[in-house]
């Protein structure tokens, strides 16, 4: 086999994104032009592939023609077939095999409660069919308790496998570390015949029970659904290379693409083909953007693919590494809805069927009838595949009639009264800041100056926002590739193959440890490297990425450092913690969670962007037209473009409208849209945006629920915070805390979705803050309490207030706390809750009005005195002071 990385000219490529609705197929001819093609994924009437029959279609074989393996070089695909199964629960049936004693381990989890206010809580479907326990356990030093009963364990494997079970995931106490028994189980299980057999210390070589036996069991569950798809195409495809998209970024040859791997396949495809078209315009520093008809993709870059190594998907936690990628429910097909008080726009979607009002079926208000009757949208340059005969543009008289009725509704309910046009604008603005708070969960929450960032804009309705978006972030620049309406699979062919191997470390960082980590690194670098050998990929091509995630010593949150002298990474790592939570911890040992090898297979297929030759006579293209559209508050005389009109240096000041196939943009007023040398499409604001300087006292309906939001926003991303910096199980994993805003009197302005018993008193602890430092607080001063005279509930609940002062340090604005329920606050009993206590301190030590940071300071010695004083202190004072120092931060 050739080698990967060079192509063949003379050969075809495909590259193939297999969404849950839509298949988009880029292909890439002999002579090095781009083709695409888009089709239904599912279409069973017409072919039994959306993949192949793109390729069928792009090469012109008629159907059910076999394809020619010779003319293909490689197929590089992504695919929702495992995410399909896994949110569907329609995996293979699957038997857990675990340590005895921690059958229900994984039923049992974190104790997470992340819908508090459901009334009605419905637990995620387990994915193991049967669970059987296994007599054996070893210590986490890797003393054997109990040794492995192998004959015992037979029969119990063989009830499964009689019973039809085919698929068996293999999870033991410690075995990410100490591995020997279930080699011994997985040996017995293929003796009996099992077909798919996920060991745990393969799947997932990291510490913690629960996510490392998730993510062995949705392994099990899914790979042989995907094994069976992978098969299928293979077949089809004949010798021609077959590669697949992993949630983690990189490709992967068609035969050892795992369950675990799939979950973002296509997502992940969307965002290296945002970062590299970025790059080819020169743009390092990205938010990627992508919007479709029921929910919005966004991602951070900065130079390095992010991923996050535990994440919750369908209700089931993975520690694998995965594209750290943010979805909020936030569409086209958004529904906007009054309810007697406030405008809502999402989460509900009309979906495809009916779709929007103006689709012609009847369906609800939407984002994209919000665009229609802006005029932002309009039915003449819309593709006309509506009606019952799929020959009919976009209903605009529908959607009039009902934003002219829902106007109405407002009025009476309200006494609001403002035009159709107006109503819809409002809308769509509470839709565009959805948007923009999901962006800022994955970079302002994190730390990141979003105002540095380019939006990169792709899906089929990203266009249509992009400016509104970047507007409400401060960002100033949007890029759209001319491949934007089907970016995914372009990226396809735009990744790299990657192998990332990792293993738990949990060692002091010291000189011995670097030597320790010297060898560990290489041997997981050689491993990796000879699985991209096996899939053809020189040493020429190949870069070794090391790397460890280093967290604090006793605490739980590591971050992601290159490996190397142990000075620059205490650098490198502070330098990430101030970012992400505002303050360091000098003089606090390091520890090593994680060794991570990434090892980068290049794949060639960088092709040269084809420069167009500019404009004669300078770059002043002609519209096909003008309409009349409804932006920054008043009406327009509209121009539109045809974006296969421009040409290089061409410039287009807002407002205006650049329509394409699959794609509408919207250059907003005091924007100015480029049409760059290579075809991409660069927008800038021109004009400074005019921020309003004060508002009235009357209700504003729109602005009612742009304000809940935006508040609502601060107290969530206070909440992630919280969760992530702390250490005791209680706060991170059970997620009992909360967190919320006050006005500058006490009175509760919002809070996240956190405890309501923490929440009702909460204001009375502000208000004790408050009457008692009257006049004696200044910026950086943070305080701490949880006595129950002071809006305390028991002990264990400590409450941190920090007030929020003007620019100048001189007004207090308003003030956040944070209330966390404490592991241990001493006390006669553990856990600080005895049940027979008389007096308050026999619950544990009482902290009332307990100045915690002075001045931005933090007073730990004073902390560590109050924490062990009393008749029944503390009992571990780190672990308080580690989830103090949390609350701080997220406050």
């Amino acid at each position: 086999m050739a080698d990967l990385a060079t192509g063949d000219s003379g050969q075809w490529q495909f590259w193939i994104d297999r969404g849950g609705t839509f298949t988009d197929v880029v292909a890439r001819r002999p002579d090095g032009g781009l083709a695409t093609a888009k089709l239904l994924s599912e279409n069973p009437e017409h072919y039994e592939d959306a993949a192949l029959q793109g390729i069928r279609a792009l090469l012109g074989l008629a159907e059910g023609e076999a394809i020619p393996a010779g003319r293909i070089d490689a197929v590089k695909m992504g695919t929702t077939v495992a995410t399909n199964a896994l949110l569907e629960r329609d995996g293979e049936p699957t038997l857990l095999v675990i340590t005895r004693g921690f059958g229900d381990a994984l039923r049992i989890a974190y104790q997470a409660r992340p819908k508090l206010f459901e009334r009605k809580i419905v637990l995620p479907e387990l994915l193991y069919q049967q669970v059987v326990e296994i007599d054996e356990r070893v210590t986490a030093h890797g003393e054997v308790l109990t040794p492995l009963d192998v004959a015992a364990a037979r029969p119990l494997l063989q009830a499964a496998f009689d019973a039809g079970i085919r698929s068996v995931a293999i999870v033991f106490m410690h075995g990410y570390r100490y591995p020997a028994h279930e080699l011994a189980v997985g040996a017995l299980a293929q003796e009996i015949g099992f077909s798919q057999i996920s060991l745990s210390h393969e799947v997932s070589p990291l510490i913690k029970l629960v996510g490392r036996g998730d993510t062995s069991v949705v392994d099990a569950y899914l790979s042989p659904i995907l094994r069976r798809y992978v098969d299928r195409v293979a077949d089809a495809l004949g010798g021609v290379r077959l590669m697949f998209m992993q949630s983690n970024g990189g490709l992967v040859d068609a035969h050892q693409f795992q369950g675990k791997d799939a979950i973002l396949s296509g997502p992940a495809g969307g965002i290296v083909g945002a970062v590299e078209t970025c790059a080819r315009a020169g743009f390092e520093k990205v938010i990627t953007f992508d919007m479709g008809g029921t929910s919005t993709d966004v991602a951070h870059y900065d130079g390095t693919l992010e991923r996050s190594f535990e994440t919750l998907v369908a209700g089931v936690r993975m520690r694998a590494p995965m594209m750290t990628i943010h979805t909020v429910a936030a569409g086209g097909g958004s529904m906007c809805v009054f309810d007697g008080a406030r405008y809502r726009a999402g989460p509900a979607s009309a979906g495809a069927n009916p779709g929007p009002t103006c689709y012609r079926r009847g369906g609800p208000l939407t984002v994209t009838d919000c665009n229609v009757m802006l005029g932002k949208v309009q039915p003449q340059f819309f593709p006309q595949v509506f009606g019952p005969e799929q020959d009919q543009a976009l209903d605009k008289e529908a959607v009039a009639a009902k934003f002219a009725a829902l106007a109405k509704d407002i009025a009476e309910a309200t006494g609001d009264h403002r035009s159709p046009v107006a109503v819809a604008a409002g809308f769509l603005r509470i839709a565009v800041e959805n948007m923009a708070n999901a962006i800022k969960k994955i970079s302002v929450q994190r730390g990141y100056d979003v105002t540095e960032y380019t939006l990169c804009c792709f899906g089929g309705a990203g266009g249509q926002h992009a400016c509104l978006v970047a507007d409400a972030l401060g960002m100033t620049r949007v890029f759209i590739h001319p491949l934007a309406g089907v970016l995914s699979a372009y990226g396809m062919g735009l990744a790299d193959l990657r192998v990332i191997r990792e293993r738990s470390v949990e060692q002091r960082l010291d000189g011995a440890a670097l030597d320790d980590m010297v060898l560990l690194l290489d041997e997981l670098a050689a491993t990796a490297e000879k699985e991209l050998a096996d899939q053809g990929v020189g040493e020429d091509r190949i870069t070794v990425l090391r790397r460890l995630h280093l967290k604090y010593d006793g605490t739980d949150t590591p971050m992601v450092v290159d490996f190397g002298p142990l000075g620059d990474m205490v650098k490198a790592f502070e330098a990430i913690y101030r970012e992400r939570y505002g303050f360091v911890m000098p003089g606090k040992a390091l520890v090593i969670e994680t060794a991570v090898a990434e090892v980068v297979g290049e794949s060639g297929d960088r092709m040269a962007e084809t420069v167009m030759p500019a404009r004669d006579g300078g770059g002043d293209p002609t519209p096909r037209g003008h309409v009349q559209t409804f932006m920054a508050d008043k009406s327009w005389e509209t121009p539109v473009f045809d974006r296969t009109d421009l040409a290089p240096g061409d410039r287009i000041d807002g407002p205006a409208i650049i329509c394409e196939s699959g794609a509408t943009t919207i250059v907003e007023p005091g924007w100015q849209a480029e049409f760059s040398a290579i075809g991409h499409l660069v927008l800038t604001r021109t004009v400074a945006i005019a921020r309003i300087a004060a508002m009235g006292t009357d209700c504003d309906p729109v602005m009612l629920e742009v304000f809940n939001n935006l508040f609502m926003s601060i107290a969530e991303q206070m909440g992630f915070t919280l969760q992530n910096t702390s250490y005791s199980v209680n706060i991170k994993e059970r997620l009992d805390f909360s967190c919320a805003v006050f006005a500058g009197d006490g009175g509760l302005v919002a809070n996240a979705p956190h405890m309501p018993v923490h929440l009702g008193s909460m204001g009375e602890s502000v208000r004790a803050v408050i009457d008692q430092n009257r006049g004696r607080m200044r910026a950086g001063d943070v305080y701490a309490l949880n006595a129950p005279y002071a809006g305390g509930t028991h002990l264990p609940d400590v409450t941190v207030i920090t007030p929020v002062f003007d620019d100048g340090g001189k007004e207090i604005l308003f003030y956040v706390g944070s209330r966390g329920h404490h592991a241990d606050i001493g006390g006669t009993t553990p856990g600080s809750m005895p049940p027979d206590s008389q007096t308050v301190e026999e619950e544990g030590v009482l902290i009332d009005n307990f100045r915690l940071v002075d001045g931005g300071k933090f007073r730990e010695e004073a902390l560590r005195a109050l924490l062990a004083s009393g008749r029944y202190p503390v009992r571990n004072a780190d672990q308080n002071v580690a989830d103090l120092r949390a609350q701080i931060a997220a406050n």
